[in-house]
């Protein structure tokens, strides 16, 4: 039985990943942190080997890799929900490069690096940060040679669970509201991974653009309130707004509402039958979530 390590195993797309390949009968080392955390625990009771490293370190890193078949890969990306304080695109690229360098060092042969949809685009338009980032990334991992697979998907549905688009009873971010969005289910990033180290013939030296679904911000926030049995009205954010935040927050916005991921759903089913929709990760997965997160804040403020 070959190991896999998982590089950032306790975040959403690490956990998916974790899943996968324990029920697909893989090794899996976990890479944390803090293997006493909530989420490293719950990994270790489901058959993870907790490993301690730093994606600072180079050297616990390449420890960690020592003797393994596989490694997954995933850095965070600025502003995204759960992202360290203070974390910068030149931290994430450092990160994912000394990912790279450590599965080099330590003679992995096959390397599944999450990326992000549109990034191949680089030489042809300009990209938001998060995408340039995640393409330097994948141009270090080129450079040093490594069998590598690189999984570009679009945003998360869960992106739809939380505070990062629920606020004040509606579904609020910068996106035009009638122009179609990409998004897929993150438990889905799990099972493009455990195909591609299940076929490596047909996966290592391919990058493929991955989304689930497409739909307005209309029509997402509509399916939302029809699983949740609550209303929760789409409010489009001026860009204005994010601009004040950040230019870069709202340039990613700008060019989701102008250019888009463009990934391929169909081509993406073809690879993944089982692939979710919205309304499929809504039934299984997605309203309790929401649910949950609404009635926590329902709880929150009748306690003001």
């Amino acid at each position: 039985m070959k190991t896999i390590v998982v590089v950032g195993a306790t975040g959403l797309q690490g956990r998916a990943v974790t899943t996968h390949l324990l029920a697909d009968g893989w090794r899996v080392r976990a890479v944390t942190r803090d293997p006493d955390s909530p989420a490293a625990r719950t990994l270790a009771q489901a058959g993870a080997e907790l490993v301690r490293a730093e994606m600072d370190d180079v050297a616990s890193l390449v420890a960690a890799a020592d003797g393994a078949h596989g490694l997954f890969s995933v850095q965070p990306t600025v502003g995204s929900p759960g992202t360290p304080v203070g974390f910068s695109a030149e931290d994430e690229v450092r990160w994912g490069s000394n990912v790279a360098d450590a599965a080099h060092a330590a003679g992995v042969r096959h390397l599944v690096y999450a990326s992000l949809a549109g990034a191949g685009r680089h030489n042809t338009e300009r990209l938001p940060q998060n995408a340039i980032d995640k393409w330097r990334i994948e141009q270090h991992i080129t450079r040093l040679g490594l069998p590598a697979t690189f999984l570009r998907p679009v945003s998360f549905m869960e992106n739809y669970t939380g505070a990062y688009h629920l606020h004040d009873g509606t579904v609020a971010t910068a996106f035009a509201a009638d122009v179609p969005q990409q998004i897929m289910a993150v438990d889905d990033v799990g099972v493009f991974a455990a195909l591609a180290f299940a076929q490596p013939g047909e996966w290592i030296g391919r990058a493929v653009d991955l989304a689930g679904d497409e739909l307005t911000p209309v029509q997402i926030a509509a399916a939302v309130s029809e699983a949740i049995d609550r209303p929760l009205p789409y409010v489009q954010i001026p860009i204005e707004a994010i601009a004040r935040i950040g230019e870069e927050f709202a340039y990613a916005y700008t060019w989701l509402n102008e250019r888009g991921y463009r990934a391929d759903v169909t081509f993406s089913r073809a690879l993944h039958p089982g692939l979710m929709d919205l309304r499929t990760w809504l039934e299984r997965t997605g309203a309790a979530q929401i649910t949950g997160f609404l009635a926590a804040q329902d709880a929150a403020e009748q306690d003001r």
